[in-house]
């Protein structure tokens, strides 16, 4: 069984990559690379995989899921600029790529210690937009 948790948060970023020149960040990133940065509703879908519990009836407790999502994804990214505020993005550029990359470490590191490898973390999707979804598999 497989079940997908939806999450909400939103954030700032400026997308450069200090390693370019100017000219080269403008053309790579565009609009994203305003000097003032720009901010984005994102929405990040946790799926995870296991049997069903013959007593509970559930796949994974949910409260202990959103738990654990909060404290190690949406409390360290909800209203915060990236660029600053978030350690891991201290010398990487916050792209929605890296965004998901960091997002998967902080789930990785910590779903073992609440829950063991049942149910096992299997992937997140970060919607940035409309059209720019972002999968990484766990």
């Amino acid at each position: 069984m497989k079940l997908t948790r939806r999450y909400r948060f939103s954030a700032s970023h400026r997308l450069h990559a200090p390693a370019l020149p100017d000219a080269d960040n403008i053309r790579i990133y565009g609009k994203c690379n305003n000097p003032f940065g720009h901010g984005h509703d994102y929405v990040m879908e946790v799926v995870v995989r296991g049997p069903v519990d013959g007593v509970t009836g559930l796949v994974v407790d949910m409260r202990s899921m959103d738990d654990l999502v909060r404290c190690e994804v949406v409390d360290a990214f909800d209203h915060k600029n990236l660029n600053t505020d978030v350690p891991e993005f201290g010398r990487t550029v916050p792209t929605s790529e890296n965004l998901a990359v960091a997002a998967g470490r902080r789930l990785r590191n910590a779903w073992k210690e609440r829950f063991g490898d049942v149910p096992a973390l299997e992937k997140i999707r970060i919607h940035e937009t409309r059209r720019n979804i972002f999968e990484l598999l766990l």
